[in-house]
């Protein structure tokens, strides 16, 4: 088991990534906290992992708050102790050009991809500055490597994720907290669901991958993993396309 014993938090577990995930990290031996604003699903989650002989928790957390992301890490370190990874998983997609977008949309986007990673962040560093170290996985997109059209709020924080990425690896490198991102291509979630309905739609984002087809949850569980485990002992500053080929070109 590549994470035995270890205790990870990850955000936005309910569905999609970040539920794959979890249940990924459980399989492979860590203690799991669900954090989440979707009561409903993050309990669904943790069902499934507990069906599956494995530890998980269930903490309500609203990443944009920073009671609630401190709340998240004091669950954890009173419930398993010290967390060992963070998967900074929560997020939102908005497709409007900077013309259209509401000056609330603009900030509720921001707020959720971006904020929301300082805030859990900030909350969890020093409990695993306590610990020794600890792996911080960030979300971003391949529109945190590439620009796109209708997006505005939605690249900038990506883009932002992935640049803050690299200067938290810098400032907590010899606190041995590596701190990673993730950049996915087009993925059958949920998410990708409520804008795209149609069979044609999920075409045209097929045909957008070199590889002409959408990505699965599991596969980009399988990359979060690699990160949060000691494999990845000597990778900090990243940003890991898992793309179909999306950014190659």
């Amino acid at each position: 088991m590549r994470l035995k014993d270890k205790i990870a938090i990850i955000t936005g577990a309910a569905s999609g990534i970040g539920k794959a995930t979890a249940m990924l990290f459980a399989q492979h031996g860590a203690k799991v906290v669900v954090a989440d604003i979707d009561e409903n699903g993050a309990n669904q989650t943790v069902e499934a992992i507990h069906e599956a002989g494995k530890e998980a928790i269930y903490v309500y957390t609203d990443v944009t708050i920073a009671d609630n992301t401190e709340r998240m890490v004091q669950e954890t370190v009173g419930t398993y102790g010290k967390p060992d990874i963070l998967f900074n998983n929560a997020g939102i997609a908005m497709r409007l050009p900077v013309g259209e977008l509401q000056e609330a949309d603009w900030h509720r986007c921001l707020d959720v991809n971006l904020t929301g990673v300082y805030l859990c962040a900030k909350a969890v560093i020093p409990e695993m500055q306590k610990n020794g170290g600890g792996s911080i996985i960030n979300m971003s997109s391949i529109y945190g490597i590439v620009g796109a059209d209708v997006r505005a709020a939605y690249v900038a924080s990506k883009g932002g994720v992935t640049n803050l990425t690299r200067g938290m690896a810098l400032d907590y490198a010899q606190d041995n907290i590596r701190v990673n991102c993730l950049c996915p291509g087009f993925v059958e979630t949920p998410l990708v669901a409520g804008v795209v309905r149609t069979p044609e739609g999920y075409r045209e984002l097929a045909d957008k991958h070199p590889m002409k087809r959408l990505g699965q949850p599991e596969e980009i569980a399988y990359g979060a993993l690699y990160l949060a485990s000691d494999e990845s002992a000597f990778v900090t500053g990243i940003a890991l396309p898992i793309d179909g080929g999306y950014t190659a070109g």
